[in-house]
């Protein structure tokens, strides 16, 4: 047997706002998860992402404490239709009162790219192909 990537896991200090951005990022998150325990939205490929609040980590796990704010908790790409759309995006995304990490720039690897920050954070860069 080979374990296989299932899923990624988030710890979010608030779990509605981190729902509302991914859900900009055109994730399925269903409305009614906002007040759940635990959320999983399973993408296109297959691959599931899934949200615990600090609070549910803590009932399983006392010992948990939330890590130094000087490091990322998690790094997610999300590639983009054409460089138009990196732009797009990630004005909808700041526009929306996100942190922009790093404007949409033209990468030396021949990629349109820029990075927002989520709600607790985490770095999400969006991407897509030089035309």
């Amino acid at each position: 047997m080979t374990p296989r990537m299932d899923a990624i896991g988030i710890v979010t200090k608030d779990l509605t706002a981190s729902l509302a951005f991914y859900r900009r990022l055109g994730l399925d998150i269903p409305a009614d998860a906002d007040s759940a325990p635990h959320v999983e939205a399973t993408l296109p490929n297959g691959m599931r992402l899934m949200w615990d609040t600090e609070d549910v980590i803590r009932s399983f796990d006392p010992g948990w404490t939330e890590p130094a704010d000087d490091g990322q908790r998690l790094g997610l790409a999300f590639r983009c239709n054409g460089p138009a759309e990196v732009d797009a995006v990630y004005d909808e995304l700041t526009g929306a009162g996100h942190e922009g990490r790093l404007k949409p720039w033209d990468a030396a690897w021949g990629q349109r790219y820029a990075m927002v920050l989520d709600p607790d954070g985490c770095e999400v860069s969006l991407y897509a192909a030089n035309d």
